[in-house]
């Protein structure tokens, strides 16, 4: 997942829960244009406490997997 497909989980989960992007600046103390640049991939520079606040008010955690590789084109041909 990069910084712009978390975002727009983020806002996707905001939108389900039926909360504004202001009401969601005011439960984490952070601003409105934070909270609207985060969900729109321009916020690249939020730190990750911010993330984590969002994502927490939100009812969710981040979880660390490991990144699974491309097939080879020997991988693919020995499926066949």
């Amino acid at each position: 997942m990069d910084f712009k497909e978390l975002g727009l989980r983020i806002a996707c989960l905001r939108r389900e829960r039926k909360i504004s992007q202001r009401l969601l600046a005011e439960y984490t103390g952070l601003s409105r244009a934070t909270v609207n640049a985060l969900e729109n991939g321009r916020a690249s520079d939020v730190g990750m406490r911010k993330v984590l606040k969002i994502i927490d008010c939100l009812g969710y955690e981040l979880q660390l997997k490991e990144k699974v590789a491309f097939p080879t084109l020997e991988d693919l041909r020995d499926e066949f």
